[in-house]
């Protein structure tokens, strides 16, 4: 009840933060008065999900043939057949309260994964450098609030860097937080990663935190190791963390990407890797994942999660230790991917500005001169009901009003290669 209660509570506070409006409650009623149309400003795009968005946009608009989804990043290839056994098997500890830290079983399987699938300068500690996660949207998000905290007083206004465009939970975070977002434009420019070498002295002083996604999302570009070391060199000098969501690391065309864990040293100082299995293993429902990393800042972060983060089952995690102790089924998955991005070669071909990504599992198309990324979410949806996500939606106007996403459309590509070979035709032949 406690958490559903913080969980209600800071929704409406970031909607009311994000949009300039006074809380409910503390706004007086109007008596007996009709309402000025100008009284109530509408609310700001900004703090709202894309995929409200998306429904208003195309609201009221007839799908042109039978609907096919490819707006939002839930993964369909079948689950793995060790879930039902795992779950079976530990029914009766549904009746107990989970240890927000995560059972030891599924902190030593995360461990001994790590220490296969990275360089690492050492083994992570599973008592002190890891925890569980109710999947990585909630640790994301708390993430933040904990990080303000933790560093401590800064150089100015504390800032929270977010690269641009960006998962919505980045955001959210740093307003919890009473942080400034600071969006960094990730454009191909620069490799579709933030330009670090743009990053003034100044603001990185009063810098708290920094998330990166590699692969990134929805552009899918992989850090190398050497922007990694970078960024890890940043944050030891200036004292911020670095907060690496890698959700979609088992997802890629050729190399397997590089891990922040890599990069951070024998200590792990000022880096913390989040992961899920809901990419990885086709787990979205099942809502499990981690953190890794500096032990002194996981430690103030789990006395945060103690009070305020939901608590993750331990039947779940028990499919998790299952999950990171088998590769079979994730190199399945990764082939299901593959052949689809075949099919995004063959039928996209060297149109809107394709190029296969090198990690994750989504195009990012440039349509500018079809009319940006709104026109063409809603001609797709109208003629073709292909449903996708503007790019403009998922991200944020600089400071000299461009949008780095507003020339683009976001297409997942979660669906069989039946389904996604017909979408991708139908996107060409609307285009064309």
């Amino acid at each position: 009840m406690v958490n559903r209660v913080l969980t209600s509570t800071s929704v409406m506070w970031l909607n009311h933060r994000a949009t300039g409006l006074v809380p409910p409650r503390k706004r007086m009623p109007m008596m007996n008065a009709q309402r000025e149309p100008s009284a109530t400003p509408a609310p700001a795009a900004d703090g709202r999900s894309p995929f409200v968005r998306l429904t208003e946009l195309i609201a009221g608009l007839t799908p042109g043939k039978p609907v096919i989804n490819l707006s939002v990043g839930e993964p369909q290839h079948p689950i793995p057949n060790f879930v039902g056994p795992a779950l079976a098997a530990h029914l009766s500890e549904f009746g107990r309260y989970p240890a927000n830290k995560g059972i030891e079983p599924f902190r030593r399987a995360v461990v001994s994964w790590l220490d296969r699938r990275y360089k690492l300068a050492r083994p992570v500690d599973a008592e002190h450098e890891v925890l569980v996660l109710n999947g990585t949207r909630e640790g994301l998000f708390l993430a933040a609030i904990a990080a303000k905290r933790w560093v401590g007083r800064r150089a100015g206004k504390p800032a929270v860097l977010i690269p641009n465009p960006f998962y919505a939970a980045y955001s959210a975070g740093a307003l919890a937080a009473d942080c400034e977002p600071v969006y960094m434009p990730a454009t191909r420019a620069s490799a579709f990663l933030p330009d670090l070498d743009a990053l003034d002295d100044a603001l990185l002083a009063r810098t708290v935190a920094f998330y990166l996604a590699s692969p990134s999302n929805p552009q899918g570009a992989v850090a190398s190791r050497l922007y990694l070391d970078k960024l890890a060199g940043l944050a030891r000098r200036f004292g911020f963390l670095v907060f690496a969501d890698e959700c979609y690391c088992e997802i890629y065309s050729e190399h397997a990407p590089a891990g922040m864990l890599e990069a951070s040293g024998p200590d792990f100082a000022n880096t913390i890797v989040f992961h899920s299995l809901s990419k990885r293993s086709n787990l979205p429902g099942l809502r499990i994942g981690f953190a890794a990393g500096d032990r002194r800042f996981l430690a103030a972060y789990l006395e945060l999660r103690n009070v305020a983060a939901p608590q993750v089952p331990t039947p779940a995690q028990h499919v998790g230790v299952a999950a990171y102790g088998d590769e079979v089924h994730v190199q399945e998955n990764r082939k299901l991917y593959s052949a689809k991005f075949d099919l995004a070669d063959q039928i996209i071909a060297d149109r809107y500005g394709y190029k296969r990504p090198a990690g994750g599992f989504f195009l990012w198309l440039d349509i500018a001169k079809y009319g940006g990324s709104e026109i063409v979410t809603k001609r797709l949806w109208a003629e073709a009901g292909v449903r996708v996500v503007p790019g403009r939606y998922l991200a944020r106007e600089q400071a000299d009003g461009s949008n780095p996403g507003a020339d683009f459309i976001r297409v997942a590509m979660v669906q069989d290669s039946a389904t996604t070979a017909e979408a991708l035709h139908r996107l060409v032949a609307v285009l064309a």
